[in-house]
């Protein structure tokens, strides 16, 4: 019997739940580890070098970090079975998972770490077991939670941004639910990048965490039975009596899902805009050298941005992880035909959505 791939990660991982996805609904065999287990240290570590997860070690020994890098490692080298073939449909592909991914830290770490009646007991006992078994291990626990405490207060998630985090995700969830009501997965029959990166903070915080999980299962019940479809190797379509197999034809990008974009635009744009601004200004000034860390503990934080959501000013941390992955979908938009683009315009615009395809990192602009 072939060895099974690896992968590193944590049951409440938002980003260890978009590659685990990705492996079952592709029935790659796979054994999980935590990364308390005593292997990732001494053999995870020397060569993957960060303590970063989700973590791939292949059958062959490769080490594959990141969540993106491992769903690309697979896509790749399957003629891309997650990616659709039209264009309007790739490019939003492409966006729901930048969203995903990015887009929604707001809501999942509000969701998580604000109402301990409900969640703490929850969320320290997954805490605890991913740290290794060492007399230090419950210090270390609590060290952990406290850091992602503050991680979640960076974010924006405060006592002032909570009620419109709230309003905002209660709107998002709903329009959600209408979309999965109509089809399976984002873009119909099959799953494609979109929900995986979708499923990142869906499934850890927000579809398992005592409250957000209690949310979603009395609010939007299709999302729910979207959270556990994800999680399972079929198909996993009873509730639709005639089911397809494939992405809704015709490269069309359903109303249902345009009226949810239209939702998620409101925040996701204007503080992408707001973060590109930030981070170009401080390349311009403080010139980094290439290579630089970008992000992590070694990394030199850029600052915040500010920007106005729903008549509420954000503070958030400015962070370049979001440009790494909007640059796929830029990069897609590019290579597209000019008859090609007149579409995708048409739905980025419609959506309001179409600002983001000119928002980017460069050392060369001026601060505005």
């Amino acid at each position: 019997m072939a060895k099974p791939y690896i992968l590193y990660a944590m049951t409440h991982s938002l980003y260890s739940g978009r590659a685990r996805s990705y492996l079952i609904k592709h029935h790659i065999p796979f054994q999980e580890l935590s990364t308390g287990h005593e292997s990732f240290k001494a053999e995870v570590l020397p060569k993957g070098k960060l303590p970063t997860i989700p973590t791939l070690v292949t059958p062959e020994g490769e080490f594959i970090r990141d969540g993106a890098a491992i769903i690309e490692h697979f896509e790749a080298a399957n003629g891309r079975p997650s990616r659709p073939t039209g264009p309007k449909q790739r490019i939003i592909s492409a966006l729901f998972d930048v969203i995903g991914t990015d887009g929604l830290l707001r809501p999942a770490m509000h969701y998580r770490w604000n109402f301990p009646e409900d969640n703490l007991a929850f969320v320290r006992y997954h805490f605890l077991h991913s740290q290794r078994g060492t007399p230090e291990r419950r210090e270390k626990t609590e060290a952990m939670m406290n850091r992602m405490r503050y991680a979640a207060m960076i974010f924006a998630v405060t006592a002032q941004t909570q009620a419109v985090v709230e309003s905002l995700y209660l709107d998002y969830l709903e329009a959600l639910n209408m979309h999965f009501e109509q089809y399976p997965y984002l873009l119909g029959w099959r799953p494609s990048i979109g929900d995986f990166g979708l499923i990142a903070p869906m499934y850890a915080h927000l579809g398992r965490d005592p409250h957000p999980a209690k949310l979603m299962q009395q609010r939007a019940v299709s999302v729910h039975r979207w959270v556990e479809r994800m999680n399972r190797y079929d198909q996993d379509v009873p509730e639709f009596f005639n089911a397809g197999t494939d992405f809704v034809e015709d490269d069309e990008v359903p109303e249902s899902l345009m009226a949810l974009l239209r939702i998620l635009a409101e925040d996701f744009v204007p503080e992408t805009l707001a973060t590109a601004d930030v981070i170009n200004c401080w390349l311009a000034e403080h010139k980094p050298e290439t290579g630089a860390p970008a992000v992590g503990r070694l990394a030199k934080a850029p600052g915040t941005a500010s920007f106005v959501l729903r008549g509420e000013t954000i503070e958030a941390l400015a962070q370049p992880h979001r440009f790494y992955l909007l640059q796929r979908v830029q990069d897609d938009y590019a290579s597209l035909s000019a008859a090609e683009r007149l579409g995708v315009d048409a739905v980025l615009t419609e959506s309001g959505m179409a600002a983001i395809l000119k928002a980017s990192l460069s050392r060369h602009r001026a601060c505005r």
